[in-house]
């Protein structure tokens, strides 16, 4: 008896998320294609987008043997046209989206005073204009139902400052204050925004990764913070994740 209660406890666990609808910007690769996926497993159905077709495909596939209905997109969320031909669609082919998951960003680092316009604009448009569009979008289909979860994923570097991180870090300081204000305009609607500041994560990330990888976060331990939030309680919600990994490189 006690093993098919431990069985029927999982299998609503793994449902949890049964009827959610989740799109989650940057799901290609890395920690959104680990978010895509541990959503996915959780009974939502997920779309995903990204830049990389190829990647994308890969993507898609794998999340297609989960179970669940999904979607993919190639689409640049720096632009506001892509982004609302994104929503739309995700939402014909889904319905209406309950989670988003802003995760789409790149980073690049070295002193401010080397780097070029070009290079500000990048980052700021990919990691902190793209949540402003993206999430602009999809609110106001949220708000009619008085309902929904915006979870961004910013990172530690948005709450300290390090040698070259100097438009890295004000994308990210950004997104902190862009994150909390949204929390506040959007509460009384019944929609939960939350942020996620993991520190490094052993993923290939701007064609860099961790020095020693077991002495780092995994794409996995950001999924578990999001199953987390995205399976809170619905009279409360967790603002602000801090996320680090146990022993220090």
């Amino acid at each position: 008896m006690a093993g098919i209660r431990d069985a029927n406890s999982e299998l609503r666990e793994k449902k949890a998320l049964s009827g959610s609808v989740a799109l989650v910007t940057g799901g290609s690769r890395g920690i959104g294609r680990a978010i895509a996926h541990r959503l996915a497993g959780l009974g939502a159905s997920v779309a995903i987008c990204g830049r990389d077709r190829k990647a994308l495909e890969d993507s898609a596939a794998s999340l297609k043997k989960l179970g669940p209905r999904a979607f993919a997109q190639v689409a640049d969320v720096t632009q506001a046209g892509p982004v609302s031909e994104l929503v739309a669609k995700t939402e014909a082919a889904l319905g209406p989206i309950t989670i988003l998951v802003n995760n789409a960003g790149i980073g690049l680092f070295g002193p401010a005073h080397e780097k070029t316009e070009a290079d500000w604009d990048r980052i700021l448009d990919s990691n902190l204009k793209s949540v402003f569009l993206v999430s602009r979008t999809v609110v106001p289909s949220m708000i009619k139902r008085g309902s929904g979860d915006i979870i961004n994923i910013s990172s530690l570097a948005g709450k300290s400052t390090f040698a070259g991180g100097g438009i890295y870090c004000a994308s990210k300081w950004g997104l902190m204050g862009l994150s909390g204000c949204m929390a506040e305009d959007l509460r009384d609607h019944g929609i939960r925004v939350s942020v996620i500041c993991p520190g490094s994560v052993a993923t290939e990330f701007s064609g860099s990764r961790p020095k020693d990888p077991s002495k780092a976060l995994s794409a996995e331990d950001v999924a578990h913070a999001i199953e987390a939030i995205v399976t809170q309680r619905p009279g409360s919600f967790l603002s602000e994740m801090q996320l680090r990994p146990l022993r220090k490189a």
